[in-house]
């Protein structure tokens, strides 16, 4: 975690075994409020099954998951996949996860807390300020001028930014991001990430990517597994002039470039 952040999430000796074999061995994660957080490795790393277990889609064998929320600390680590998306973890998977046939506008509606008012006379109001936040969103990911288009229309790109404003119409604390600019064009890939980076000004991001072009051009911090244990953490040029990296990812070659890479 970068100095000076306040740990919004901290992952404590986990472990995760599947019929004996150890997909996560004692990996610890400590991520700061307000932080966008690159986990990469080779396939098979771990990397995926360290989401999973911080959204509850994966139960942990050992250790705990700790969401520091505002009103407290809270270990999650046996909570429901839906209750842990309740308190403020969206997930995000590979595939991007939408309503085709339904038009943009209508799949950011869709995704809003619909916050019940008591009072028939509040409605209008309500209405007017969720209208708002649509179109700020909107705005957000890039959509603004295609809020009337069938989903199923956009670009693979645009429908990754689209499912990232589903999940920030959720109002999430936490984003678990796994290869989301994964078949983009280049010009997909760098607009991802100035989404990316506008996004962690207000909201915190973990994300698994396999793109090392992207990630040393957008990554603060990084974290390395290998083998489902933590191997090296720190910026983008700690972890390329690392020779245990360099070994993981090239073999024996050190005088190659991690950066150009493929995990």
């Amino acid at each position: 975690m970068k100095k000076g952040l306040s740990a919004i999430l901290q992952c404590e000796d986990i472990t995760v075994a599947f019929d004996g074999f150890k997909a996560v061995q004692g990996m610890n994660l400590n991520l700061g409020r307000g932080e966008l957080l690159f986990l990469i490795g080779p396939n098979g790393a771990g990397k995926t099954t360290m989401l999973d277990v911080i959204c509850g889609k994966t139960k942990a064998t050992g250790g705990k998951v700790i969401f520091n929320r505002a009103d407290g600390k809270l270990d999650i680590t046996r909570k429901k996949e839906h209750q842990i998306a309740e308190l403020g973890i969206g997930r995000k998977f590979q595939a991007p996860s939408i309503f085709p046939t339904l038009t943009v506008y209508e799949n950011l509606e869709i995704a809003m807390r619909q916050k019940r008012g008591v009072f028939a006379t509040l409605f209008a109001r309500r209405r007017a300020a969720e209208q708002k936040r649509i179109k700020q969103q909107l705005a957000l990911i890039g959509l603004r001028s295609k809020a009337l288009w069938r989903a199923g229309g956009l670009s693979h790109g645009e429908k990754q930014w689209l499912e990232i404003g589903i999940m920030l119409m959720q109002e999430p604390e936490v984003l678990l991001l796994d290869e989301p600019v994964a078949g983009m064009t280049d010009k997909e890939t760098d607009k991802t990430g100035e989404l990316l980076k506008e996004i962690a000004k207000s909201r915190t991001i973990i994300v698994v990517e396999h793109d090392m072009d992207f990630v040393r051009k957008f990554a603060s911090r990084v974290m390395v597994m290998h083998e489902g244990k933590l191997l090296k953490e720190g910026t983008m040029e700690d972890v390329q002039n690392d020779d245990r990296v360099a070994e993981v990812y090239l073999g024996k070659r050190r005088d190659a470039d991690v950066s150009h890479s493929t995990a």
